[in-house]
């Protein structure tokens, strides 16, 4: 091989290799179902069911991706396509008011786990 090749050759495989290992990359699809759910299962159900503290205060439930979507009695927590304005991704993510960390009294979720919110979200909100 020339030597003139090489070097746009290794770029390119370079470029590629970064774009495989990113998970942010614009060909990962982040659904509900998949990607979201078993984190609501896993963090937020204990308290967002019928009956429980957070779904008492907030009229927040999550027991359902279309109770998650409607959001709480004061509207709702995520606007498709929109990370930055949705209340839910904020408030997980710990950009809002700091006084309120969710999911309450627990370890906060992972960067991994914040991350999949906001790309499900920024990729509108998808159920499946």
């Amino acid at each position: 091989m020339n030597i003139r090749y090489i070097l746009p050759v290794v770029s390119l495989l370079i470029v590629v290799g970064v774009a495989a290992c990113d998970k942010e990359a614009p060909f990962r699809t982040v659904t509900y179902v998949a990607d979201v759910e078993p984190i609501v299962q896993q963090h937020c159900l204990e308290c967002h069911v019928a009956g429980k503290e957070g779904t008492e205060k907030s009229g927040y439930l999550m027991d359902s991706y279309e109770a998650v979507m409607k959001g709480t009695r004061f509207g709702p927590v995520i606007v498709p396509d929109s990370s930055e304005s949705s209340s839910l991704y904020l408030l997980v993510a710990g950009k809002a008011d700091p006084s309120i960390q969710m999911p309450h009294g627990k370890a906060p979720l992972s960067s991994e786990q914040i991350t999949t919110i906001r790309l499900w979200i920024d990729k509108g909100a998808a159920r499946d």
